[in-house]
């Protein structure tokens, strides 16, 4: 006989029914900030003035969430939310470890420096047409995709920023940045659809998209379908996004097409969301995967700085010139993940967080010199140094820390590596390591050079008001200062990056943060 009474539902069973601590909503934080502080600047799209001061304020207080997300997890360890009170892996799970907060925390501070340079090289059109929400959307998506701790949900936040920044590269709709942003887009499609399919795979073998639950049946499961198959597809479709060799011929052709401040955040921070994105799942979901492709990631990584490095110096064009670099210090991050090792992996994060913050500087500083010159060709520059000698040291500063020379904090994460790989008896890497940064510097200097000591035409010379860009001049400075510091007190740098490489290397914690306390709170 049918019935209309339901089973009694034991809600502690299925749902988190305790209020999270208030230090945990960080970890939200940089999400709702960014959207609400998005929209806000769309309500005042045609107040150009009032948006570009909203959107500082957004990234303001993104960045203090992140420092508050970092410090929280820096202290307590990992931290995790649930949506929707669901117990993993039912629900979807942010899981902010040292890793994501790091990463978190250095993008907070690109995007604020690189905000705060759009206030000066983005003009009323530009902020009309959607640079500060674009920013603001982009700057959420790539937050998000370091704290989330779904495998679905990385690929909706790879998605969120990538729509953002097809926004920021046709800022301006000229012929060149549509052609660059068809070479951009085109691939980045390509290796997000070769995303999808791979977490496909995933869910058909795992019935799971939860990255710590699929890290805990992974060993179980290791022979069981197309699992290598699947390492190989998240490999090529994030080497891609990373602009990793052979599949980095997007960068140079599209990086060097929008704003500076567009740029500059494109470099500091869309190909890093690749290198996290191989950390997490080879580290992380697939560590024996990882060690069957070591060799091929090591042999990508040698190409890839070295063919970066050497391309640098072939370049007449100043901003195709970071381009080049953006794409050899990939192959330093790519060396600590082909060694997995703690000391390489320590040297990878460490690089990881210093080339965000020097290749944003470095455009910063590219857009400063372009403006002074009046031209980004090399043929045509020069003069520098007469017209504004104090920033012939600022670019000193830039140089010898892009090039891994003390003392500034590029010389660490590179000891480290050459470190990792000749204690196990990888001496190629190491030499690869050592002439990347001999050519980064070839390449820099010969930038340096012709820029600064070679006289300019006086028809060369242009207008520029240092009064109108010392915004511009003091975002660039305030990084180059974090390099410096970075540079001669290394130490609490080396100690998260040690600590990140120690999580990397055994996920059982990272798992049980996840799951534990949902498991204890079940019971």
């Amino acid at each position: 006989m049918a019935t209309t009474e339901k089973p009694d539902v034991i809600l502690e069973d299925a749902f988190v029914l305790a209020e999270p601590a208030l230090a945990d909503w960080f970890i939200a934080g940089p999400l709702i900030l960014g959207f609400m502080f998005g929209s806000l600047c769309l309500m005042q799209r045609k107040n150009t003035l009032l948006q570009a001061r909203i959107a500082i304020v957004g990234l303001v207080l993104m960045l203090l969430a992140d420092i508050g997300l970092f410090l929280n997890v820096l202290e307590n360890g990992t931290v995790v939310m649930t949506m929707g009170r669901w117990f993993p892996p039912f629900g979807i799970t942010f899981a902010a470890d040292m890793l994501g907060a790091t990463f978190a925390l250095i993008a907070g501070i690109v995007g604020l420096a690189g905000g705060i340079y759009g206030l000066s090289d983005i003009d009323d059109t530009g902020r009309r047409y959607g640079f500060y929400p674009f920013l603001l959307l982009m700057m959420a998506g790539v937050t998000s995709a370091f704290l989330t701790g779904d495998i679905f949900n990385l690929y909706v936040w790879f998605e969120v920023l990538l729509i953002a920044s097809f926004g920021l590269i046709i800022l301006g709709s000229e012929r060149e940045q549509l052609d660059g942003a068809t070479k951009y887009a085109v691939l980045n499609l390509v290796a997000t659809t070769l995303f999808l399919i791979g977490v496909a795979y995933l869910y058909g073998i795992f019935g799971t998209l939860n990255m710590a639950d699929i890290a805990r049946k992974a060993p179980a499961l290791q022979n069981t379908g197309p699992h290598f198959t699947i390492a190989i597809l998240f490999l090529f479709a994030f080497g891609m996004k990373a602009a990793a060799f052979p599949l980095n011929a997007w960068l140079p052709a599209s990086y060097h097409t929008p704003r500076i401040a567009v740029s500059a955040l494109f470099a500091g921070l869309l190909t890093k969301v690749g290198i996290y994105a191989l950390l997490r799942i080879f580290m992380t979901m697939f560590p024996e995967d990882r060690q069957e492709l070591a060799l091929l990631i090591a042999i990508v990584a040698a190409l890839t700085m070295l063919l970066g490095a050497l391309g640098a110096i072939a370049q007449t064009d100043i901003r195709r010139l970071m381009g080049y670099l953006v794409i050899s210090g990939i192959g330093l991050m790519l060396a600590g993940l082909a060694l997995g090792s703690q000391i390489g992996l320590s040297g990878t994060v460490f690089y990881s967080a210093h080339s965000m913050i020097i290749m944003t500087a470095l455009y910063l500083l590219t857009g400063v010199m372009g403006g002074l010159m009046g031209t980004f060709d090399l043929g045509r520059a020069g003069g520098l140094y007469a017209r504004a000698p104090w920033l012939a040291a600022l670019c000193l500063v830039l140089i010898f820390a892009a090039s891994g020379l003390p003392p500034f904090s590029g010389v660490w994460p590179k000891i480290l590596l050459v470190k990792g790989a000749i204690d196990v008896g990888i001496w190629w890497l190491a030499a690869a390591i050592l002439v990347s940064g001999l050519l980064t510097t070839i390449a820099l200097v010969r930038m340096f050079s012709f820029s600064f000591w070679r006289p300019a035409a006086e028809e060369d010379l242009e207008a520029f008001s240092f009064a109108d860009h010392r915004i511009a001049i003091s975002a660039t400075v305030g990084l180059a200062a974090l390099t410096v510091i970075a540079g001669i007190f290394p130490e609490p740098f080396i100690q998260v990056s040690d600590r990140v490489a120690a999580e990397l290397n055994s996920p059982t914690s990272y798992i049980e943060a996840v799951f534990g306390s949902s498991t204890e709170e079940a019971n």
